[in-house]
């Protein structure tokens, strides 16, 4: 099997199913923007943020691959291809494991600090891009509304994560000042 197909050199590709639609359309949008959001994370994981956050990551990007299938395909029928509540539970265990480590909030933070901290900032900007695209596609077409309070919990994790990570790294949080 080739990479290649040469199907998408007009600008179309396929969904799952076969329905052709332009690469320009939401659907396509939407699971790109989920797709980039992972490519993020395994940068943010090539930064080495610490076993605790990629534990956490390589969890995140195993769930990022099925919101990608689920956003490319509504109808899809395999529950493994679906994101559920429990994905979501599973972040907001994390976040709360993660967020009792750290000092609370005294200002909004900037991005950055570590390598680790500024890649996961990166991704948290990426998931947010991805959220959009998914709330773009749910007021024209079908999205598993549970796709949409994932990536709106992943960007709280990983907002988390760039605090913990620079705390790891023996720095804290870099307020913004006005």
């Amino acid at each position: 099997m080739r990479i290649y197909t040469r199907r998408g050199d007009g600008g179309r590709t396929d969904l799952q199913g076969g329905t052709r639609v332009a690469k320009s359309h939401l659907r396509i949008a939407a699971y790109g923007a989920a797709d980039e959001a992972n490519c993020a994370v395994g940068a943010a994981i090539a930064a080495g943020p610490g076993a605790e956050i990629r534990d956490a990551l390589d969890a995140v990007q195993r769930d990022l691959f099925v919101a990608g299938a689920d956003l490319s395909n509504p109808d899809m029928a395999d529950p493994s291809c679906r994101v559920t509540p429990g994905m979501v539970e599973s972040l907001e265990s994390a976040i709360d494991e993660m967020d009792g480590q750290l000092p609370p909030l005294a200002s909004f933070v900037l991005p950055g600090g570590c390598e680790a901290a500024a890649r996961l900032h990166q991704a948290r900007a990426a998931t947010r891009r991805a959220e959009a695209a998914a709330v773009r596609l749910a007021e024209s077409g079908d999205v598993n509304p549970e796709c949409i309070r994932y990536l709106n919990r992943l960007s709280d994790l990983l907002f988390v994560a760039a605090r913990l990570a620079n705390k790891m790294d023996g720095r804290g949080d870099a307020p913004w000042r006005p």
